[in-house]
């Protein structure tokens, strides 16, 4: 089986590094629109050789598509020559209506809408590291739209880097991820630019430890493939914002009211997290 990645960054690497270690996998092609990523991600070895996409997609039994979803849209429509030849699509990107509501027709069965919950803050090709995908959930949305052997071929790659596999519809996917990915992103940015805005933000980022280094993290992320992500699941990331907004003034509203047993209560509910999430 010979695989082709369009996307040479974080995920795109990181998969093909995984990729190439499978024994019935003969090689990995990459495809990169990035002259710097081309060079980066051969010095580094994540793929066996760089060529266009017009001749990666003849070449390759299976596309993966790790860029963002414009890209992914975009590249399906550049890809209605594959129609019944059997090889198998894949995508990566972050949310899954907009991709799967324009999936051309006549290759719908070629294609495997697919979201790896795994990722750094860092990206390109350099941030490409072994074992990003081990023992991380992907979803893969609308499965039953998919031919049966593309979604055999999924299944099987999947599993075979060590990834747990979930099932949902695309629709109900981007709302669960507006929760759990996209609106964290948010707070962390808001977090970043709330400490960044006061006069000695110097003083206060010399005492930062382990819980405003976590939180802040995510603000190192790409803000161009932030950007896109939140326009492309706007109305679930606003609904998630909103219904955080409500708790974050619980919270408020307990301080200003000296309410200190209702503030320690919200704090008891919240950690029943742990009970279902370790």
């Amino acid at each position: 089986m010979e695989i082709g990645i369009v996307g040479l960054g974080l995920m795109g690497g990181s998969l093909a590094l995984s990729l190439k270690k499978l024994p019935f996998v003969t090689s990995v092609v990459g495809s990169d629109h990035n002259l710097e990523h081309q060079r980066i991600a051969l010095e580094l070895g994540l793929v066996h050789a760089i060529v266009p996409f017009e001749t990666l997609k003849k070449r390759c039994d299976v596309l993966f598509f790790a860029v963002p979803v414009d890209g992914v849209i975009a590249l399906l429509n550049n890809s209605i020559d594959l129609a019944g030849s059997g090889k198998t699509l894949i995508d990566l990107g972050s949310t899954k209506a907009l991709i799967v509501d324009a999936v051309p027709p006549s290759i719908r069965q070629n294609f495997v809408a697919a979201h790896p919950m795994t990722g750094t803050e860092h990206f390109g090709p350099n941030a490409a590291i072994e074992g990003l995908y081990t023992d991380k959930v992907v979803v893969l949305c609308d499965l039953e739209h998919s031919g049966e052997e593309q979604r055999s071929i999924a299944l099987q790659l999947f599993r075979a880097i060590g990834m747990q596999i979930q099932t949902m519809g695309a629709q109900q996917h981007d709302r669960h991820a507006a929760f759990i990915s996209h609106m964290p992103h948010i707070i962390s940015y808001a977090l970043a630019n709330t400490v960044l805005a006061q006069e000695e933000k110097e003083n206060i980022l010399t005492l930062a430890a382990g819980g405003f280094r976590s939180m802040s993290r995510l603000a190192k992320s790409s803000p161009s493939m932030w950007e896109d992500i939140f326009r492309q699941n706007r109305d679930n990331v606003l609904q998630a914002i909103e219904l955080f907004e409500a708790e974050l003034t619980t919270f408020k509203e307990a301080l200003e009211e000296k309410d200190y047993t209702r503030l320690h209560k919200e704090m008891k509910d919240a950690n029943k997290l742990s009970e279902i999430f370790t």
